[in-house]
């Protein structure tokens, strides 16, 4: 049974690591799709958001890219994993409350238990993206190894998933990203 909020037309489930462009990917397609027939979820949001709360921290700048969140990264995937342990679909149920656009753009998916919860909810609607870039993509976008959060779950924890639907390289190339981008809107318009 899905949970409370509108029933999509398409989920797409975006996962990668940190610095590969998740959401550079997702804030061009909502761009060019309008944000009327798309919606961005992020899964992060609730977490930092409940984390926030739960540790009198400022929740806003837990959700920009500020070394204060990178600061809290560390204690705040631990929390993380304690909630998703005792329930893995507690932050999923939090992001589609009251989504009414027919597309959602999962801009942060990390986890298998994310994507088994997003099947079981809304089943052949949802598609599964990786982007991909080269550590030396990521470095020049500000990424350096950090260990106990580069080595973690939240990271490693798609790494051997089954084959993807879909796979999008970001790797610098910004003509191959735009047919890549085009190739996925080109699909997603055929499921309006």
């Amino acid at each position: 049974m899905a949970p409370l909020g509108g029933v999509p037309g398409l989920v797409l489930l975006f996962s990668g690591k940190r610095k590969s462009g998740k959401d550079f990917v997702t804030e061009a397609l909502q761009s060019r799709l309008g944000a009327d027939v798309c919606a961005i979820l992020r899964l992060s949001g609730p977490l930092k958001e409940q984390y926030a709360q739960e540790h009198g921290l400022d929740f806003q700048r837990l959700m920009d890219a500020s070394t204060y969140k990178e600061a809290c990264r560390s204690d705040m995937i631990r929390w993380g994993e304690e909630k998703r342990q005792a329930d893995p679909g507690f932050f999923c149920r939090k992001i589609v409350e009251g989504v009414c656009q027919p597309v959602w753009l999962v801009s942060d998916t990390r986890r298998v238990s994310d994507i088994q919860w997003f099947q079981e909810a809304y089943g052949a609607v949802t598609q599964t993206v990786r982007v991909v870039a080269t550590e030396e993509s990521r470095q020049q976008r500000g990424w350096v190894f950090t260990p106990g959060v580069d080595d973690a779950e939240s990271e490693c924890g798609l790494d051997n998933f089954r084959t993807f639907d879909w796979v999008i390289e970001n790797h610098g190339d910004e003509q191959h990203l735009e047919e890549q981008l085009e190739h996925l809107i080109e699909f997603i318009r055929s499921r309006l």
